[in-house]
């Protein structure tokens, strides 16, 4: 597991970084601090999200110890060798997931309830390496994710998910005023505080240093 450290995990939105290109915000939030990227973009055609996800791993050749997911799209992550693929509720079952992807890859399932959480611990040693927990707070870049969970629930599944030797990262809502709150996880996933920061590395670089606090 050691080739996966969540502590700041990106989640791109396209429109959310335009006018600059998502490799260009990658790079620099890299540079920043952040430790693990996840390509999304739900508005792109498949090809468009083939050559979005070819343009980030270009931007993150120079930091191969930052690994690359892809949202849902297991073909795109096969096509490119992506380093793994992260699914929610609505996406591919993880274990259709991960017997396509093959052990070396990472798969990270979204949850948001003791249900969900269930279904994932479920499954069989090894099918799936990370849990997204979330939403800490309502967010406007997912507005269907249902109710917030507050850092106190977060923190629940959390253990829940640690303890089962999966690592979890909370998402949504979270920015660099309230990162500090959210504790018991491994990491913490953000979109839009970096996505729309003028400077995303000066972001990443505070919100490491809120993480820490």
């Amino acid at each position: 597991m050691s080739r996966l450290d969540p502590t700041l995990y990106l989640v791109t939105d396209t429109l959310l970084c335009a006018p600059r290109s998502v490799p260009e915000v990658v790079a620099e939030a890299v540079a920043g601090g952040v430790t693990a990227v996840q390509v999304r973009d739900k508005t792109a055609s498949r090809r468009e999200l083939l050559a979005l996800t070819r343009a980030v791993q270009a931007a993150l050749e120079p930091t191969p110890h930052v690994p690359l997911f892809v949202n849902d799209a297991v073909d795109v992550a096969l096509i490119t060798g992506a380093d793994g693929v992260h699914v929610g509720q609505d996406d591919l079952p993880a274990d259709e997931v991960r017997a396509l992807l093959g052990p070396d890859a990472l798969v990270g399932v979204s949850t948001g309830s003791d249900a969900e959480l269930d279904a994932v611990l479920a499954l069989p040693a090894g099918t799936v390496d990370l849990v997204g927990i979330g939403p800490v707070w309502s967010t406007p870049t997912k507005p269907d994710a249902g109710e917030s969970l507050e850092p106190a629930g977060v923190r629940a599944l959390a253990t829940r998910a640690r303890a089962a030797g999966l690592l979890a990262v909370a998402i949504g809502g979270v920015h660099a005023s309230n990162a500090a709150q959210v504790t018991g996880v491994d990491g913490i996933c953000v979109v839009s505080d970096i996505c729309t920061a003028p400077d995303p590395a000066e972001a990443a670089r505070l919100l490491r240093k809120e993480i820490g606090r």
